[in-house]
């Protein structure tokens, strides 16, 4: 038969985690530099057409 090459951490030992790549950086825009002094615009998804434009309080609404 052939040993089970496993080894335990004794009691009380850390063992470490494993080693994770970071995270890819999520890219980000101002909606100043998306909307271009613009109120609305017109984003193309798949087939679709979005309108994105900035209420009279200043918020983001994201509509189809």
């Amino acid at each position: 038969m052939h040993a089970d090459k496993t080894t335990l951490a004794p009691a009380g030992t850390a063992i470490p985690a494993p080693v994770r790549s970071p995270a890819p950086a999520v890219r980000r825009l101002t909606s100043a530099g998306l909307m271009q002094d613009q109120r609305e615009v017109e984003i193309e998804h798949g087939n679709k057409v979005y309108r994105l434009r900035i209420t009279q309080l200043g918020k983001l609404i994201l509509t189809a």
